[in-house]
């Protein structure tokens, strides 16, 4: 019977199990070259997102301050409801009677006037005091009106030319910012490269020592070689080993840098294209371009300063003369006078406004020189922030010399290692040098293939640099 459950239990977590261990066998590797990896990286970037929303609302508000070239037209409505109510009286009195004059055909008064000039009613009639009720009630207000701004001392042109290079600022954003991401993937992807490839030359050198502490146990075991020979070149294994791990761990972690910067899960496996990263694909670089013109920071910082020279305009628009032509339409229904409806109808009005500032105690002055210090630091700041760039240029252009430079040096010390270490098995087999310089020429040629590897890859960071201080990063 326990026999009986067991398989039950065992067949039911093999039945679970099954998904998983297909869910596992469908991660399959992704294969990566350093192309794709920056279409990922621009594709998954939050700050590149960031900067495309940037460029959105800039140019949204540049549309905006465009509107107001445009006239305004808007509609009011309001409808009041009120219980208020009451009366009013009119005085009564005596009014004259008025009779026709034949000398002049008018009509006076006939009334007798004193000599003090007080008059006196021959005839007259009788005004009886009236009262008058009134109520609120319902009282409706609507009316339709339209704006146009006629001049308004530049402030609409300058504030619309502010917002469009606003605009033209992101837009440069999103190109300093896809370089940005573009250097970052090149570094990650390299140093990915550069940690497999070190992996790869410490086995190399761990089949080295296998194969030479082979030999040199076979000889101990016939007489030929010391145990001590034996025990150096097992401290070299040692020493391999840990090497490797080292490597192992470094490839794991650079490879989970490089999924994070192109957005893909951590754990990711990637295949990576390390074939096209021979030491010459920096050989179609212009070293020598001086010229900074073409990178997106020259264009933001002109635009910074164009923005603050626009300011200073906008500052003096504020104290110009302000003229804007209006028209509308207004209705209005409602108040009960003695029972019947006072107010029930519409009137039109056109007009023009002029505001001309008079006095202001030198605010103008004041502010427009405050305009004007911006101005000027913008200037600075542009010709300080140039000339940074063009040592960074210069810089980078040096790098990536000395980079080619070193590519081509340690493949010759590759080389020459090689070379070496094939001799030094010559003539340690022949029993003509001591089995430290074996070990030294095999330690020598390790260092020789992970010095080539790590010019190789600072090669490419280099180009990407160069291209980037020159602005041809694409």
């Amino acid at each position: 019977m326990r026999t009986y459950i067991y398989n039950v239990f065992m067949l039911m977590l093999c039945i679970v199990a099954i998904p998983y261990a297909d869910l596992n066998a469908q991660e399959t590797t992704r294969e990566i070259t350093l192309s794709q990896a920056r279409e990922l990286a621009l594709e998954h970037n939050k700050d590149i997102a960031k900067a495309k929303l940037t460029l959105e609302q800039t140019r949204n508000d540049a549309k905006a301050y465009k509107t107001n070239y445009y006239p305004r037209v808007s509609l009011m409505a309001a409808d009041l409801y009120s219980t208020n109510k009451g009366d009013f009286t009119l005085a009564g009195g005596h009014l004259p009677i008025y009779t026709l004059n034949p000398a002049t055909g008018t009509y006076v008064p006939n009334i007798s006037v004193a000599d003090d000039g007080s008059y006196t009613l021959n005839q007259y009639a009788d005004f009886p005091s009236q009262k008058i009720d009134y109520k609120l009630g319902n009282i409706f207000l609507g009316s339709l009106s339209l704006t146009q701004p006629l001049y308004m001392g530049g402030k609409i042109t300058t504030a619309y030319r502010m917002a469009t290079r606003g605009a033209e600022m992101a837009s440069e954003n999103i190109r300093l910012t896809e370089s940005q991401v573009i250097l970052n993937t090149d570094e990650a992807y390299m140093q990915a490269i550069r940690a497999r490839q070190l992996a790869d030359v410490a086995r190399s050198y761990k089949q080295l020592l296998d194969e030479l502490l082979k030999n040199v146990e076979s000889a101990v075991r016939h007489g030929m070689k010391t145990r001590n020979d034996q025990m150096k070149v097992q401290v070299k294994l040692n020493e391999a080993e840990l090497a490797i791990q080292r490597a192992d761990n470094a490839t794991r972690l650079s490879t989970m840098n490089l999924c994070h910067v192109i957005g893909l899960p951590l754990n990711t496996p990637l295949q990576l294209d390390a074939n096209q990263f021979d030491g010459s694909q920096g050989s179609t670089i212009n070293s020598q371009l001086t010229s900074v013109e073409a990178r997106p920071e020259v264009a933001i910082l002109q635009a910074k300063t164009d923005i603050a020279a626009q300011q200073i305009k906008l500052t003096r628009s504020d104290y110009m003369p302000q003229l804007a032509m209006f028209a509308g339409v207004t209705y209005i229904n409602g108040v009960k006078v003695a029972g019947n409806k006072l107010i029930n109808n519409g009137s039109a009005a056109v007009g023009a406004t002029l505001k001309v500032p008079i006095l202001t105690f030198g605010e103008r002055t004041y502010k427009t020189r405050s305009a004007k210090a911006r101005y000027q630091i913008a200037q600075t700041e542009q010709e300080d922030l140039t000339e940074q760039m063009q040592l960074e240029l210069a810089q980078a252009a040096n790098n990536f010399d000395e980079a080619q430079t070193e590519v081509n040096i340690t493949q010759r010390s590759l080389e020459q290692s090689e070379e070496n270490m094939r001799l030094a098995r010559q003539q340690y087999d022949a029993g003509m040098e001591p089995l430290s310089q074996l070990l030294d020429a095999q330690a020598m040629w390790q260092q020789a293939s992970a010095d080539l590897v790590n010019a190789k890859c600072q090669l490419q960071v280099a180009q990407t640099k160069l291209l980037k201080a020159q602005g041809n990063l694409k």
